[in-house]
């Protein structure tokens, strides 16, 4: 349960992040750059946490006979 928490207040305080920089007088292009290393950024944080909580045993790939 608690995870589900630690992502809500991960996804919102990047919300945030991404509304500041839009907030900001600058480059078009370079607000572009910053919002797309944000959110590829959160997109691998948030399969490595997920990825976390796997049973030790899973994998995605089967083992080969």
């Amino acid at each position: 349960m608690y995870f589900l928490i630690d992502i809500v207040v991960v996804l919102i305080i990047v919300g945030l992040l991404l509304w500041v920089v839009e907030q900001i007088p600058m480059d078009a292009t370079i607000k572009r750059i910053a919002r797309v290393v944000v959110i590829v950024i959160v997109c691998v944080w948030l399969i490595y946490f997920l990825i976390g909580f796997l049973p030790s045993g899973a994998s995605f790939f089967p083992a080969r006979r």
